[in-house]
Protein backbone atom coordinates (compact mmCIF):
# COMPACT_ATOMS: atom_id res chain seq x y z
CA UNK A 1 0.00 0.00 0.00
CA UNK A 2 1.00 3.15 -1.36
CA UNK A 3 1.64 6.28 1.40
CA UNK A 4 -0.91 7.95 -0.70
CA UNK A 5 -3.89 5.66 -0.22
CA UNK A 6 -4.63 6.95 3.44
CA UNK A 7 -4.59 10.42 4.02
CA UNK A 8 -3.51 9.64 7.77
CA UNK A 9 -0.49 7.87 6.77
CA UNK A 10 0.57 10.41 4.24
CA UNK A 11 0.50 12.86 6.43
CA UNK A 12 2.57 11.42 8.91
CA UNK A 13 5.25 10.62 5.88
CA UNK A 14 5.29 14.46 5.17
CA UNK A 15 5.56 15.59 8.60
CA UNK A 16 8.81 12.74 9.10
CA UNK A 17 10.22 14.31 5.84
CA UNK A 18 10.01 17.77 7.30
CA UNK A 19 10.98 17.39 10.89
CA UNK A 20 13.84 15.55 8.62
CA UNK A 21 14.79 18.52 6.11
CA UNK A 22 14.35 20.36 9.58
CA UNK A 23 17.20 18.52 11.67
CA UNK A 24 19.25 18.88 8.74
CA UNK A 25 19.47 22.73 8.52
CA UNK A 26 17.02 23.62 5.64
CA UNK A 27 15.43 27.31 6.27
CA UNK A 28 11.51 27.93 5.89
CA UNK A 29 12.08 29.54 2.37
CA UNK A 30 13.05 26.16 1.26
CA UNK A 31 11.16 23.90 2.97
CA UNK A 32 8.22 26.26 1.54
CA UNK A 33 9.83 26.13 -2.52
CA UNK A 34 10.23 22.65 -2.03
CA UNK A 35 6.36 22.04 -0.75
CA UNK A 36 5.41 24.14 -3.79
CA UNK A 37 7.77 22.02 -6.05
CA UNK A 38 6.30 18.67 -4.85
CA UNK A 39 2.34 19.99 -5.02
CA UNK A 40 3.19 20.74 -8.91
CA UNK A 41 4.45 17.11 -9.44
CA UNK A 42 2.14 15.56 -7.83
CA UNK A 43 -1.09 17.57 -9.47
CA UNK A 44 0.96 16.48 -12.86
CA UNK A 45 2.33 13.06 -12.32
CA UNK A 46 -0.08 11.39 -9.52
CA UNK A 47 -3.88 10.93 -9.56
CA UNK A 48 -5.28 11.46 -6.15
CA UNK A 49 -6.12 8.60 -4.01
CA UNK A 50 -8.45 9.66 -1.14
CA UNK A 51 -10.96 12.72 -1.45
CA UNK A 52 -8.58 14.85 0.38
CA UNK A 53 -6.14 14.81 -2.19
CA UNK A 54 -8.65 14.77 -4.57
CA UNK A 55 -10.10 18.30 -2.89
CA UNK A 56 -6.45 19.07 -3.39
CA UNK A 57 -5.74 18.54 -6.30
CA UNK A 58 -9.01 20.65 -7.54
CA UNK A 59 -7.74 23.40 -5.84
CA UNK A 60 -4.33 22.84 -6.82
CA UNK A 61 -5.71 23.19 -10.84
CA UNK A 62 -7.62 26.59 -9.92
CA UNK A 63 -4.92 28.23 -7.99
CA UNK A 64 -2.65 30.78 -9.39
CA UNK A 65 0.92 30.28 -8.74
CA UNK A 66 0.57 32.30 -5.70
CA UNK A 67 -2.09 30.79 -4.41
CA UNK A 68 -0.33 27.35 -4.67
CA UNK A 69 2.33 28.39 -2.67
CA UNK A 70 -0.46 29.21 -0.20
CA UNK A 71 -1.89 25.65 -0.22
CA UNK A 72 2.08 24.42 0.18
CA UNK A 73 2.58 26.75 2.71
CA UNK A 74 -0.95 25.56 4.62
CA UNK A 75 -0.09 21.62 4.05
CA UNK A 76 3.75 22.31 5.76
CA UNK A 77 1.63 23.68 8.59
CA UNK A 78 -0.88 20.90 8.54
CA UNK A 79 1.95 18.27 9.16
CA UNK A 80 4.24 20.31 11.67
CA UNK A 81 1.51 19.49 14.27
Amino acid sequence: MSVLDNWKEWQEFLGNRLQHAQNQGMSEGAISSLAHQIGDYLADNVDPKNEQERVLADMWSVASEQEQQAIANVMVKLVQQ
